[in-house]
C-alpha cells in the first residue's frame, strides 16, 4: 500500500520493509493505545527484561491525565498540580559529582584519549577497517560528548533526531519548536549540515561549550558548511534544559553523512528514533536501534504517517519486535498520517511528545538520571571497545613481530653461510687462489717477509702483493654480495607466503640494496688493515730477528689471512705462520681478526635488513607498548569511576 509522506511524497512500492506472520485475531485489539501498552505495570507486562525504572520513565502524556508526576526516588512532584509545567529558572543545573570525582575522571578520560590517539593501524588485516572505524568513533565520541559531559555535566540534555530518509524528522523538530529551523522537502537528503535547536537561554551551551567542539558553529546553514557545520537556532517555544539535534539521514544516499549522524549520536543524551509505519521494519532502523542498545543510550521511539485504521495492527507488529528485541519498556510516541503545512505537522500530533519534552526539562532529577544513565553506557561501552581495539593493535604488532622474525632468519642464515665458506676454505678458489699461487712461486714470498734495511727506509712489496691482496678483498666482498641476494629472495619469499599484504610489503626489496657492493668494499679493506695492525702489535714481526733482518707486516698479515681461510692446518700458509708467529699467536690473532671481519659483516646486514624494517614502519604498524597502554588506560578508567 503506498502511504503519502509528509513532504506529499507517495512511499516507493520498491522500498521492502520484513514481513511478518498473520496476526491472530484475538491479537488485534491488544494494545489499544500507545500509551496503554507503555503504562502496563511491569509485573503483568509480557515485556522482555523490564526495567526497575519503568514507572519513573512512563510516556509524559499519562503525568498529564493525572495531573502530576511523583518521583521513584523523593516521591517529591515534579510538576505542579494544574499540570501546567514550572518555567524553568535560567542556568537550571544539577551537580551530578564532586569536583574530585570529575577531575580523576577526566584524567582517565584523557589518558584514554590519548592511548587511542596515537594508534596507528597501517596492515590491512582481516578487520583493520573495522579498527579504524573504531579508534576515530571512541575519539569523537571521547572529544565530542563524553569529556565534555564529565567536565559539564550540569548542561543541558542533548536530544538527538535520528532515522532512515524520508521518515520525517526535520518536519518533527519543526512542529517542536514551532519554526523552521531545519529544511524538509522532497529532495532527499534535505539534511545535510546538521541542526540543533534550543532554548535562547541554553544557546551558550551549544554555541560555545565543549559538546560537538570539532563542528564549526553557524547561524544558518550555507552551500559551503556541509556536515561539519552545527546550525545552532534559538527557539523560546523549546523548554529551557533540553535541545533536539536534527542529524543527516543513518541510511543517506551521500556517504559523509553517515558518518555525521552516527557522530551525533555518540554525542547525545537522549536519542529520538524517527520511522514510518510502512518501514519501522527495515534494516537501518533496526541497525541504529541495537546500537542504541549496545551504547545504553536512553531512547524514545516515534512511529510516524501511522494510518488510523491500521494503528492497533502496527503497533501490536512493532511492540512484539520491540518487546522481543528487549526495548519494550522504551517510551514511544505515535503520530497519524496528517497533512503537513509549511513544514510543520498539526499541533495535535506532536502534543504528547511536547509534554515528554516539558517533563524533562522542569523534572531535574529525571533528566540527570537519563543523562547519567547515557554516559554511563557509554562508558561501560569502553569495556569491550577499547579491548577490542587492543587485540585488534596485538595481532598488527604480532604480524609485524613474524614479518621481523623472517628477516632475522634470513640474515642469520647468510652469517652463518659466510662462516661456513671463509672456515673451510671454499674462499679460496678463482682469482684469489691464482693470485696466491703465482705470489707464492715467484720468490716474493721470501722477499717481501724478510726485507733489509740498509739505513733506508723498508722496500715497498713488489707489484703480485697488491695484485693478491685485491684479489683477496674482491673474494670476501662476492661472499657477502651472494649471501646477501640469497637473504633477500629468502625474506621476500617468506613475506609472500605468509599473505598478500606481505607481497605488498615486500615490493622492491627482492634484491640488495645499490650500496650494498660500495659498503662492502670499504668494511673488507677496513679490515685488512685491522689485521695488519694486530700482526704488527700482537705478533713477532716488530722484533727483529737480527740487526740486519725485520719482518713485513704487510706481507706476513696476507699470509696469515690465507692460513685463516685455506680450511687445513698442513699447507704452506700454516706452516709459515707457525715458524715465524708460534701457533699459540696465530690461533689468538686469528680468533680477533675473524671475530672482527664478522662483526663488520653483521653491521652491512644490519644495515640490509632495516630496509625491511623502514618498509613495516612507513606502514604505520604501533609498537609493543601501545596494546598494554590501551588495557593500562582501560583499567585507570575504571578506578576513576
Amino acid at each position: 500500500m503506498n502511504t503519502a509522506m509528509d513532504d506529499g511524497r507517495q512511499e516507493s512500492a520498491g522500498e521492502q520493509t520484513l514481513s511478518f506472520g498473520a496476526v491472530q485475531d484475538e491479537d488485534i485489539g491488544v494494545v489499544d493505545d500507545v500509551h496503554e501498552e507503555v503504562a502496563a505495570p511491569p509485573e503483568t507486562s509480557d515485556v522482555a527484561e523490564p526495567s526497575s525504572e519503568a514507572d519513573s520513565d512512563s510516556p509524559a502524556v499519562e503525568d498529564a491525565e493525572s495531573g502530576s508526576e511523583t518521583s521513584a526516588d523523593s516521591g517529591t512532584p515534579a510538576v505542579p498540580e494544574d499540570g501546567a509545567p514550572a518555567a524553568a529558572e535560567s542556568g537550571v543545573r544539577v551537580e551530578a559529582l564532586p569536583a574530585a570525582a570529575v577531575e580523576a575522571l577526566t584524567g582517565a578520560l584523557d589518558q584514554l584519549r590519548e592511548s587511542i590517539s596515537d594508534l596507528r593501524f597501517g596492515l590491512d588485516l582481516p578487520g583493520v577497517e573495522e579498527a579504524r572505524k573504531t579508534r576515530a568513533d571512541l575519539l569523537a565520541q571521547l572529544q565530542d560528548y563524553v569529556i565534555p559531559r564529565v567536565r559539564t555535566s550540569t548542561a543541558p540534555a542533548l536530544i538527538v533526531i535520528a532515522g532512515s530518509t524520508g521518515a520525517g524528522k526535520s518536519t518533527l523538530v519543526n512542529s517542536l519548536a514551532e519554526r523552521n529551523v531545519s529544511r524538509t522537502g522532497v529532495r532527499r537528503p534535505t539534511t545535510g549540515t546538521p541542526v540543533l535547536a534550543c532554548h535562547p537561554d541554553d544557546r551558550p551551551w551549544f554555541a560555545d561549550g565543549e559538546l560537538l567542539g570539532g563542528l564549526q558553529r553557524l547561524d544558518k546553514p550555507t552551500r559551503e558548511s556541509g556536515p561539519t557545520g552545527l546550525v545552532v537556532v534559538p527557539t523560546e517555544k523549546l523548554p529551557q534544559g533540553v535541545a533536539l539535534l536534527d542529524t543527516p539521514d543513518i541510511d543517506s544516499v551521500v556517504e559523509e553523512h553517515h558518518g555525521i549522524a552516527h557522530r551525533m549520536l555518540d554525542a547525545a543524551d537522549l536519542w529520538i528514533f524517527v520511522t514510518t509505519a510502512a518501514r519501522y521494519a527495515d534494516a537501518p532502523a533496526w541497525n541504529l536501534l541495537r546500537l542504541a542498545k549496545e551504547r545504553g543510550a536512553r531512547l524514545a521511539i516515534v512511529l510516524s504517517r501511522v494510518q488510523p485504521r491500521s494503528r492497533e495492527v502496527v503497533m501490536k507488529h512493532f511492540v512484539r519486535m520491540l518487546s522481543e528485541y528487549g526495548l519494550g519498556e522504551i517510551d514511544r510516541f505515535v503520530i497519524h498520517e496528517s497533512t503537513v503545512e509549511d513544514g510543520r505537522l498539526p499541533d495535535s500530533e506532536v502534543t504528547d511528545l511536547r509534554l515528554w519534552l516539558a517533563e524533562l526539562s522542569v523534572d531535574e532529577e529525571r533528566r540527570a538520571q537519563a543523562v547519567q544513565e547515557t554516559l554511563g553506557g557509554v562508558l561501560d561501552s569502553f569495556r569491550t571497545r577499547v579491548p577490542a581495539l587492543a587485540r585488534h593493535l596485538e595481532g598488527q604488532v604480532a604480524f609485524r613481530a613474524e614479518l621481523r622474525t623472517d628477516v632475522e632468519a634470513a640474515y642469520m642464515g647468510a652469517l652463518a653461510e659466510i662462516d661456513q665458506a671463509l672456515r673451510t676454505g671454499s674462499l679460496l678458489h678463482g682469482e684469489v687462489l691464482a693470485r696466491w699461487q703465482d705470489y707464492a712461486g715467484s720468490g716474493d714470498l721470501t722477499r717481501t717477509v724478510m726485507l733489509r734495511k740498509r739505513g733506508k727506509a723498508a722496500k715497498q712489496g713488489p707489484e703480485r702483493i697488491m695484485a693478491f691482496r685485491a684479489a683477496l678483498r674482491t673474494g670476501i666482498e662476492s661472499v657477502i654480495v651472494a649471501a646477501a641476494n640469497r637473504a633477500a629472495e629468502e625474506v621476500v619469499a617468506r613475506w609472500r607466503h605468509r599473505s598478500e599484504l606481505g607481497a605488498t610489503l615486500a615490493e622492491g626489496l627482492e634484491r640488495p640494496s645499490d650500496e650494498l657492493v660500495r659498503h662492502a668494499s670499504r668494511a673488507i679493506a677496513a679490515w685488512q688493515e685491522h689485521v695488519v695492525e694486530l700482526v704488527r702489535t700482537e705478533g713477532v714481526a716488530k722484533r727483529s730477528v737480527s740487526k740486519m733482518v725485520q719482518f713485513d707486516a704487510d706481507s706476513l698479515s696476507l699470509i696469515f689471512m690465507v692460513a685463516m681461510f685455506s680450511g687445513t692446518a698442513e699447507g704452506v700458509p700454516h706452516r709459515l705462520v707457525n715458524a715465524l708467529l708460534g701457533a699459540e699467536s696465530l690461533r689468538g690473532i686469528g680468533a680477533k681478526a675473524l671475530s672482527d671481519l664478522r662483526a663488520r659483516i653483521g653491521m652491512l646486514f644490519d644495515e640490509e635488513s632495516m630496509r625491511y624494517v623502514q618498509a613495516l614502519d612507513s606502514a604505520g604498524i604501533p609498537d609493543e607498548s601501545a596494546a598494554t597502554r590501551l588495557y593500562q588506560a582501560t583499567y585507570n578508567l575504571e578506578v576513576a569511576r
